[in-house]
């Protein structure tokens, strides 16, 4: 598995996680926001009349509202990166992290828009009578290429296919092993509610809504999605206004680390402003899913007699998902302190290795230079000596990109004594060997941590942990629809209910087993969706931009606006 789990990393570090793969993302957002006129400024006011019904006509063809589309397509970008991916990016990048979150979010918008309007255009009915569509639909109709010949090569069917079957593996790698398997852990810590138990009962409610098609999980969405808002908003506000003298500090710290970095304080050693840049768009660019072509599939559900419309309501996912909630975390983190502070935990050896030498918090420029790969420290290899939990040697433990202290090796829960190997930093004997001490936190515990800094106190880290389940569970429901769209594009609806059946199994299943290479492959998922949906909105921008010239002159004819933009 070890090895099976390497190999994936390696073709993941070659796509996804590549240089070339973030600046396609951002380079298409900046083509279009350019191209359009910067259309997430200009057309916001009417994106917001658009969801309210503004320009909806009786005999509309879709099968949910304008609003039941958008928090569908929430529910499925509103999860666990909200929580746990911001307190990632501001524990790798620092403060800066942030606003580089925060400008993808702006150029995402308009890839939101851009994608969603194509594929509510090429959208098909099914022999049921529902609405079917998604970048695989204009991929295969508009795609094509014709020979000098005349020959019609099927390039948009070939592209239209891998991203229907990176979909269908993604609702499992994104949207389902995953999100279960965060859930039943964060509930399990809770509320010590065992993991079968929690994987039974929510694989039941998860039958229930997803076989009911996609005007159950509307109406289970337009309620869950709010709902779940207004909680992690309060309980979010509560934190901040509780530590109002570093609201200010914080904005601050935001701003002074763009173009110099993040600066070391407290446990955090540091970031350049290129590591805080990468890891600012690559959490960014993972909560809200602009470009991977996801949210359209929910989209083309939409009730409307024409494409931008739909666009436009699109258009506000990025802003709500990441400008919103995800900056709402952020501050939630900088005001609490926490992001920089060292708290007791249960070290992951993915996180730890061991340096030859003595060092502390006072060697920051030392400690900073090694974590970025600037200057690599030697690392300790041989035999460690361990004497009753503590290590003899002169060495230093780094956990979480911090000096960790009172560092205790445990085995069955008891304080170990004896040796144990080490090579190149990693512990080799690490199966049986537990190691606890204080260092930063990251992820999900971090962001735990942060709300219980409020008048709630401990009891502010359940509306962390109900947060995930609501987060999460949504998640789940959003993926399902987009695996069964792509399932229906492949084999038509005979296949849908095998799909469904599947994929509530291993729902199921994963609440009690490890779904660590499910992430990798997900990974690689991702980025199949969204290298042809990009290609393709590329390809196809003159037709993007002969819609939106048809919706505003349909528009002004509509409701005359002497502001309404035109081209």
């Amino acid at each position: 598995m070890k090895e099976l789990a390497n190999i994936l990393t390696q073709i993941d570090a070659m796509i996804g996680g590549s240089a070339w793969f973030v600046y396609l993302l951002l380079g298409t957002g900046i083509f279009f926001t350019i191209y359009l006129v910067f259309p997430q400024i200009r057309f916001f006011k009417y994106a917001i009349k658009i969801v309210r019904g503004k320009f909806d006509r009786e005999g509309d063809k879709g099968d949910t509202s304008h609003f039941q589309a958008l928090t569908t397509a929430l529910s499925g970008t509103v999860g666990t990166g909200n929580i746990a991916g911001v307190a990632l990016a501001l524990h790798l990048g620092g403060p800066a992290a942030l606003f580089w979150m925060l400008v993808t979010a702006l150029i995402g918008m308009t890839t939101k828009f851009v994608e969603v309007t194509l594929s509510h255009k090429y959208r098909e009915t099914t022999s049921d009578g529902t609405i079917s569509g998604g970048p695989m639909y204009y991929m295969k109709k508009r795609l094509n290429l014709r020979l000098p010949s005349g020959k019609l090569l099927k390039t948009g069917s070939l592209m239209a296919g891998i991203f229907a079957v990176a979909t269908i593996f993604s609702s499992f790698g994104t949207g389902n092993l995953p999100q279960i398997n965060s859930i039943s852990n964060s509930l399990f810590e809770t509320f010590e509610i065992p993991h079968l138990i929690t994987g039974a009962v929510l694989s039941v409610l998860l039958g229930f809504v997803i076989v009911g098609g996609i005007k159950r999980i509307a109406k289970v969405t337009q309620t869950l999605v709010p709902t779940m808002a207004i909680l992690y908003f309060l309980g979010a506000l509560l934190v901040i206004i509780f530590n109002y003298e570093n609201i200010i500090p914080s904005i601050k710290s935001i701003g002074a680390g763009i173009f110099s970095g993040s600066s070391a304080t407290g446990g955090f050693l540091g970031a350049s402003v290129a590591f805080a840049f990468n890891r600012g768009v690559n959490r960014g660019l993972f909560s809200n899913e602009a470009g991977q072509g996801s949210a359209p599939i929910a989209h083309a559900a939409a009730r409307a007699h024409e494409p931008v419309s739909e666009g436009l309501v699109a258009l506000l996912e990025p802003f709500i998902d990441t400008i919103i909630i995800c900056m709402l975390t952020g501050l939630t983190l900088l005001a609490s302190g926490v992001w920089s502070e060292k708290y007791e935990n249960r070290f992951q050896m993915a996180d730890m290795e061991i340096l030859q030498g003595s060092y502390t918090d006072s060697d920051r420029q030392l400690l900073s230079k090694h974590l970025t790969g600037k200057e690599t420290l030697p690392l300790f290899s041989g035999e460690l000596e361990v004497k009753e939990g503590k290590i003899s040697d002169e060495l230093t433990i780094i956990h979480a990109r911090s000096v960790a202290e009172d560092v205790k090796f445990l085995k069955d829960e008891s304080l170990f004594t004896g040796r144990l190997n080490v090579e190149n930093g990693h512990l080799l004997d690490s199966d049986e060997i537990n190691i606890s001490g204080k260092s930063l936190l990251h992820s999900a515990p971090l962001t735990t941590v942060a709300f219980s800094k409020s008048w709630l106190g401990e009891y502010g880290k359940y509306i962390v942990s109900i947060g995930l389940l609501l987060f999460a569970f949504s998640t789940a429901i959003s993926w399902s629809y987009y695996g069964s769209r792509a399932v229906t594009f492949l084999f038509g609806l005979k296949g849908v209910i095998w799909y469904k059946g599947l994929y509530i199994i291993g729902f199921f299943l994963a609440s009690f087993t490890d779904t660590t290479i499910v992430w990798i492959f997900s990974g690689i998922t991702i980025a199949l969706m969204t290298i042809p949906n990009l290609l393709g909105l590329l390809f196809l921008h003159r037709e993007v931009k002969q819609e939106v010239k048809s919706f505003w002159k349909e528009y002004n004819e509509s409701f005359p606006d002497e502001n309404a933009p035109t081209y």
